[in-house]
């Protein structure tokens, strides 16, 4: 089944989004806590956690507010953003949340974070612009080609790995399904999509792709739900009853 992770990302404690991974162009939506509740109330099992102001710096910057929202909610936490070492990623762990995403340290030391992986539970953020890796909150590009940087995680113990296509991020152009497909094949992981989705028609031809492909996989769904152009509790019961459809 196809894991649906409602998104909230942390700009100066609250919750914003982003067009195309620029910072300066930032929609601020208010306070998080709301969002997680109204997550818990239709059924949700995580909440995706950015903390853009860390991603930028390599500090935990949202670090009140995060701590503020795994005290007020039952939803497991996935949190990225700025954590660029083992210090860090026990803090946070012991702060309580469920799983730490690794972007740009892992770009940097592969086998930094697949050691990390081995000792906790991790997840591998693949941020690509015109198929190349991009890294610390998206500003700098890389000369690594995106397939390439996910095959180094085949048969790790990385617990997911996270592609976002930034060209598509904020845009709500319809996810990059064949890029996404393209990392799961590559890679072998558990693959959560990122970036563009606009739609429930867009979820369901994201889940028949990973049904088709044999990918274990979920998608992150941020700008849409805040705009309105998804009504998550409508997408929640989709997905439910196209794979009810489907194992028949």
């Amino acid at each position: 089944m196809l894991e649906i992770f409602p998104a909230i990302d942390l700009q100066n404690g609250q919750a914003v989004r982003l067009y195309k991974g620029n910072m300066q162009n930032a929609t601020i939506y208010g306070d998080p806590h709301k969002f997680i509740r109204y997550f818990e109330e239709i059924g949700a099992r995580w909440v995706h956690i950015v903390d853009l102001d860390g991603a930028l710096n390599g500090k935990r910057e949202n670090l009140a507010t995060i701590e503020s929202i795994r005290k007020n909610t039952t939803l497991k936490i996935q949190l990225g953003g700025g954590i660029r070492n083992e210090a860090s990623i026990k803090a946070y762990l012991e702060l309580g949340i469920d799983r730490i995403i690794l972007g740009s340290v892992a770009a940097s030391n592969p086998n930094f974070a697949k050691q990390m992986a081995q000792k906790y539970p991790i997840a591998i953020g693949i941020d690509a612009r015109d198929g190349l890796v991009a890294t610390n909150g998206w500003v700098e590009s890389s000369k690594m080609e995106a397939i390439s940087f996910a095959k180094t995680f085949s048969a790790s113990s990385v617990e997911a790995i996270i592609c976002t296509d930034i060209t598509r991020d904020g845009a709500l152009k319809g996810v990059n399904i064949d890029f996404s497909v393209t990392i799961g094949k590559a890679s072998g992981c558990c693959v959560i999509a990122s970036g563009g989705v606009a739609s429930i028609q867009d979820l369901i031809l994201l889940n028949e792709a990973f049904h088709e492909h044999n990918i274990q996989g979920g998608v992150i769904i941020g700008k849409a739900f805040y705009e309105n152009k998804i009504n998550l509790q409508e997408a929640f019961s989709s997905i439910v009853d196209y794979n009810h459809k489907y194992k028949k």
